[in-house]
């Protein structure tokens, strides 16, 4: 799954997406005072749309142009709010320390690819900031899996979990719970694993 595969994808349909900001987001990030938000994996951009819509300001990124093209055509509203931004976490690694919220919504980030990209994703919370990390549940695919498809070869919440250090990290949600919207059609996703975890403050930086 290349640049060119998902550009592809893009291209062959006029929306691919529902429009609809994705359901652990709404859920986990309602209660959370607005900063400066990284959406990765953006897509069409709902999420980060949703976010700037409640005061967020929030850097969408993709690895395709047409989905940044769209969501920036949608958010029209909040120009000023959201910077599109192409990037592939593998080479391009988000500025350490720089977000309030960092929402990483069913991206496929293989753990073959190296430990760069998820590091850079864990650096680029600022003290104080919100990690928010969702993935279908693959015990949802049981006897639905594509013999060339293993979920477990991505980066799933647990396993990035597992990679927080718990002087630094405040884990506040790590669950598997059902979906609160429909599944995309075809598929047989109705629940959700879900983590989120808060960069602790440090001393010199406590009020």
């Amino acid at each position: 799954m290349d640049a060119q595969f998902w550009e592809d994808m893009y291209r062959g349909s006029d929306q691919i997406f529902s429009g609809n900001p994705n359901g652990i987001l709404v859920t986990e990030a309602a209660d959370l005072p607005p900063g400066r938000a990284l959406d990765v994996g953006c897509g069409e951009g709902a999420d980060a749309l949703w976010l700037a819509r409640r005061g967020w300001r929030v850097t969408a990124t993709d690895i395709a142009e047409t989905a940044l093209r769209r969501g920036a055509a949608a958010g029209a509203d909040v120009a000023d709010r959201v910077t599109w931004t192409r990037a592939d976490l593998r080479t391009d690694p988000p500025a350490p320390h720089a977000y309030d919220l960092v929402t990483v919504q069913y991206f496929p980030l293989r753990k073959d690819a190296g430990p760069t990209a998820v590091e850079g994703l864990l650096a680029a919370v600022a003290n104080g900031g919100t990690l928010l990390f969702g993935s279908h549940d693959p015990a949802d695919m049981d006897g639905h899996r594509h013999p060339d498809f293993d979920p477990h070869d991505y980066y799933l919440p647990a396993d990035v979990a597992a990679l927080l250090d718990g002087d630094q990290w405040e884990i506040q949600v790590s669950e598997t719970r059902a979906r609160t919207t429909p599944p995309p059609p075809g598929t047989p996703h109705v629940h959700d694993v879900v983590l989120r975890a808060r960069r602790r403050q440090r001393l010199d930086q406590r009020a």
